[in-house]
């Protein structure tokens, strides 16, 4: 077999049975080999590059497995980079195969090629160029041992023309080892004693849950280690859903748009119990200030994440699983009690926490009451993928999430285009659960094009365009911090997204009204085809409350939480 032949087989053998794809003159061989494995993988056709990246993130983001995306060389592969960079951002484990001319012209400034190698070095966890047929198998395993061990993340493979053509003369190998490559997974034992004791001694203790969790497939583990200890539960925007978000305990997501119980917990705990989170400053706001008068104790399986940003007093390293696991059999030793004058205090306040965020009503609808629908009409399994901008965070702060992986979203990178791509992969992903997207008009427009791959491909999800015809998280800031200078954030003339709809096979439907919009969702989940909603939202409705970019925790408080019309404690 030639080269292209094997690295269809080893995907195959890597449990890959779809890819995410755009054909080009370098990678005309490997489009090629898909010929020969019907039945066996399959790829799906997207009108961009991106959008290939960003579906193999929705793909992985939403089952958990790595995901992979194929571009051709030069301009291809480097449309690519946007999608690689992002699933660095969030640690998605993809794998991107990107062409390249042949061996022979590599550094001869030849047609279509890139120094993808060059490119990609500080935006993946590893990258490998594939130089003869014989490495191909080899490197793509190591490639998959690396995306997914420890802190996952994108690898990528550059694929000279030759090196698909030729032949290959060694076997597949059976397993690959990476010298050096051994991510501490068992956490040591005195640390998690530690950790234990300090639980037993504090008054106000939190659990501030990341992603890390969420990857580590221990959402079971949490929920135990919770009803041991009675402990209230804060997570990041990127692990939402990690704990059933209609729990009791739960107080959502942390940091600049995150919700007031969930920061003002933070702001009152004597104990921050931190288990698969970055510290990012959307968490923290000002360093100097947070978390100041507490504790803290830092779970991760990166060590370098380990007291980058906050001063940690109790280190913990490995993954997330084994380190819930084995500090709730400490726990269980210990006998803790609940405690019970701090849970009543949060539950006291958490009560009022809606009330903090009024509607105006206005001509168009609010965006916070399309949330409030749709968390009436989800089932638990349902996924929602969101693009980025203001929509992303009414979402982020409204809905209810109650499973992980049912919420996608692009955190660290925050990039624009990606929800539609995202949603496909999150279909293919679970074709049988209902996929929501949630865009903004800005947004959707960057990847509008997918909905051509949406079509061709037979998937179906439900997109809700959350349009006013604004770059409205741009626009919130210029009105909250620059005195409503507006600049470039007016985007005038939107589409008709029903005839966009109608041009590319689709249904739509447009909702003007707050009496529209439950009638509108229920008819696009029946429909049998992807429906788009064009949802006429209010041109400057602000998502608050929201923290000062590199202010205090403290000042992202302006309402009631002690009850209606009271203002914060302190």
């Amino acid at each position: 077999m030639n080269g292209a032949h094997i690295l269809i087989e080893t995907l195959i053998k890597q449990g890959i049975d779809v890819t995410f794809g755009f054909p080009g003159g370098s990678v005309i061989p490997l489009f090629d080999a898909y010929l020969d494995y019907k039945g066996k993988i399959k790829n799906i056709l997207v009108r961009h590059e991106q959008g290939a990246a960003h579906a193999a993130e929705g793909y992985a983001r939403a089952s958990g497995k790595p995901a992979v995306c194929i571009a051709t060389s030069g301009p291809g592969a480097c449309n690519l980079v946007t999608g690689i960079a992002d699933a660095y951002m969030d640690s998605i484990p993809i794998i991107a195969f990107g062409g390249q001319v042949p061996t022979s012209l590599i550094g001869n400034d030849a047609f279509q090629e890139t120094d993808m190698m060059g490119i990609t070095l500080p935006i993946t966890k590893h990258n490998y160029q594939v130089r003869t047929p014989n490495q191909m198998a080899p490197m793509i395993m190591k490639s998959f041992k690396i995306a997914v061990e420890g802190r996952p993340g994108p690898v990528y493979i550059d694929l000279p023309k030759d090196t698909m053509t030729g032949e290959v003369t060694e076997p597949i190998p059976t397993e690959v080892n990476i010298a050096g490559f051994q991510p501490t997974k068992m956490p040591n034992p005195i640390q998690i004693k530690k950790a234990a004791e300090a639980i037993a001694k504090s008054e106000r203790p939190l659990l501030l849950i990341g992603q890390g969790v969420v990857i580590s497939e221990a959402s079971k583990e949490l929920a135990e280690l919770v009803s041991l200890t009675k402990i209230p539960v804060s997570t990041t925007f990127m692990a939402k859903g990690i704990f059933d978000e209609t729990h009791p305990l739960s107080l959502g997501t942390v940091g600049m748009h995150g919700r007031k119980i969930a920061n003002y917990a933070t702001l009152k705990t004597d104990l921050l119990i931190t288990i698969g989170c970055r510290f990012s400053d959307r968490i923290t706001g000002n360093l100097k200030t947070y978390v100041e008068n507490a504790k803290v104790i830092h779970a991760d399986i990166d060590p370098a994440e380990i007291g980058k940003n906050v001063k940690i007093d109790i280190p913990i390293v490995g993954d997330a699983k084994e380190i819930i696991t084995q500090l709730t059999a400490e726990l269980k030793k210990l006998q803790t009690k609940e405690k019970t004058e701090w849970t009543k205090t949060i539950k006291h306040y958490k009560k009022y926490c809606d009330e903090c965020v009024p509607i105006k009503e206005g001509k168009r609808i609010h965006p916070k009451t399309v949330m409030l629908e749709l968390n009436k009409l989800m089932k638990p399994e349902d996924i929602v993928v969101t693009g980025v901008g203001q929509h992303q965070m009414f979402a982020g702060h409204f809905l209810r999430m109650r499973k992980p992986r049912t919420f996608i979203s692009s955190g660290g990178a925050g990039t624009m285009g990606f929800g539609l791509p995202a949603a496909i992969g999150a279909k293919v992903a679970k074709p049988d659960v209902n996929v929501f997207l949630i865009d903004g008009d800005g947004s959707f427009q960057m990847t509008i094009q997918e909905l051509g791959t949406i079509k061709e491909a037979g998937i179906k999800i439900i997109i809700m365009i959350m349009n006013n015809s604004y770059l409205g998280m741009v626009r919130q800031w210029l009105e909250l911090f620059s005195d409503k200078r507006y600049s470039e954030v007016y985007l005038g003339t939107t589409p008709d997204f029903l005839k966009v709809a109608d041009a590319y096979g689709l249904k739509g439907i447009r909702v003007a009204k707050k009496s529209e919009l439950e009638s509108a969702i229920k008819q696009a989940i029946k429909n049998d085809t992807t429906t788009i909603l064009d949802i006429q939202i209010e041109e400057e409705s602000n998502v608050l409350p929201m923290l000062l970019p590199g202010g205090n925790l403290k000042d992202a408080f302006g309402g009631c939480m002690a009850g209606p019309g009271k203002y914060f404690e302190g």
